[in-house]
């Protein structure tokens, strides 16, 4: 048993916030199908290289256990079969441009009468209201726009963005606690309701400690690279023969460094004792702490510093950290078997569930691979029917 057994999802997005959150149901159990334009499908089939088996690498990380169906959404008959599969679907996930659903004609009193126990979550850029409501979302502006890169790089340097597209990722996260939070109430009330995630709150809800700091002093947030606004020192360090990351988090922390430091007096000093000191004068303790770093190998300061409990690391690359023996021991890499890829490595689901697991049951799939079997089983069609769509060039 999976926790969403029996629970039929809708998907109708594309690219990476709606897909996350679909994979997310899937991988609990859900049945997920996966709406596509005939001949080309998600824009992110297309995204690569790197691809295999003629498969890209950045579909394959949002689209695993789901039934693909190609269906042409701008034709009438299309849009009939839409509704139809709507009816027949718990969850719908759609992140077209704001009210074009609502012009298909499927708006919340179409939900209401014909489909009144669907959830519908819509994934948007920039919400349902507001100055910016009609503008498409992408990733890039939502860092921009909410103060996140504002925040991310070097001390000197050039605002950065993250290095993978991290709102798109949280606003699917975000949305599949509204769907599972309204699957929930639903049980409780009967009806389904309208749920809504969108790339400009999700990014604002992002800046959490950063925001809260400017909202209470209203002083400006600055760059640190890699260091933190409330820790020091928390950032990396060079030493002899590579770099390590020293997150600090306490005094008891600090004290214990210092020793190992060979520096214990630091621990009494009254500039650098207590966290808020250490934070006001940031520059010194870096300053103080950089010479000693580099006296000896990355190693060595590791086995030093864990073995008396201080929190430090290696700064891998993706390749060794996807390669290490912990990520091994967790089974966070794990192989699907594809019909046309082959044998796929990917990344496995990051949490556990001790009596209801969620699992990877199914790869990606291939554009319209479940096209005839969705008609057949969901929807009760015909064969003829199913042909006479694929002539007409509905599917």
């Amino acid at each position: 048993m999976q926790p969403l057994d029996g629970i039929r999802v809708l998907d109708l997005s594309r690219v990476l916030a709606g897909p996350i959150c679909a994979q997310n149901l899937g991988d609990l159990g859900a049945d997920v199908i996966k709406v596509e334009r005939p001949g080309s499908g998600d824009d992110t089939r297309s995204w690569g290289p790197p691809f295999q088996g003629g498969e890209a690498a950045y579909f394959m990380c949002a689209n695993r256990n789901k039934r693909s169906l190609t269906l042409d959404l701008k034709s009438e008959r299309g849009r009939v079969i839409l509704g139809q599969l709507i009816q027949q679907s718990d969850v719908v996930i759609e992140n077209f441009k704001l009210g074009t659903l609502d012009g298909w004609g499927f708006d919340a009193a179409w939900f209401t009468g014909q489909a009144p126990r669907t959830i519908r979550c819509s994934i948007t850029g920039y919400g349902s209201k507001g100055p910016k409501a009609h503008l498409p979302g992408y990733d890039f502006l939502a860092q921009a726009e909410s103060g996140l890169m504002s925040i991310c790089g070097a001390v000197e340097g050039d605002p950065v963005k993250y290095g993978v597209s991290i709102v798109d990722f949280c606003t699917g996260q975000f949305a599949t606690i509204a769907i599972l939070s309204a699957l929930q109430a639903r049980a409780v009330t009967g009806r389904g309701q309208a749920v809504e995630a969108n790339l400009y709150s999700t990014s604002l809800s992002m800046l959490i400690n950063v925001g809260a700091s400017h909202l209470m002093t209203g002083s400006p947030a600055r760059r640190l690279g890699n260091g933190h606004p409330n820790a020091v020192p928390y950032r990396e360090f060079t030493c002899a023969d590579g770099r390590i990351a020293l997150p600090i988090g306490s005094d008891a922390q600090f004290a214990k460094l210092a020793d190992v430091m060979g520096h214990p007096e630091w621990a009494t000093d009254p500039r650098l004792a207590k966290m808020p000191q250490r934070v006001e004068n940031r520059e010194m303790v870096e300053q103080l702490l950089e010479p000693v770093f580099a006296t000896r190998p990355a190693q060595e300061w590791l086995d030093a510093l864990q073995a008396v409990g201080v929190p430090v690391s290696l700064i891998a690359t993706v390749a060794q950290a996807l390669a290490s023996p912990h990520t091994q021991a967790l089974g966070m890499v794990t192989t699907m078997d594809h019909p046309t890829a082959g044998p796929v490595r990917t990344i496995n689901i990051p949490y556990g569930m001790s009596e209801t697991p969620a699992a990877i049951t199914a790869p990606p799939p291939t554009l319209g691979q479940h096209t005839t079997e969705i008609l057949r089983d969901v929807l009760g069609l015909g064969d003829a029917d199913i042909e006479a769509l694929q002539q007409d060039g509905v599917l």
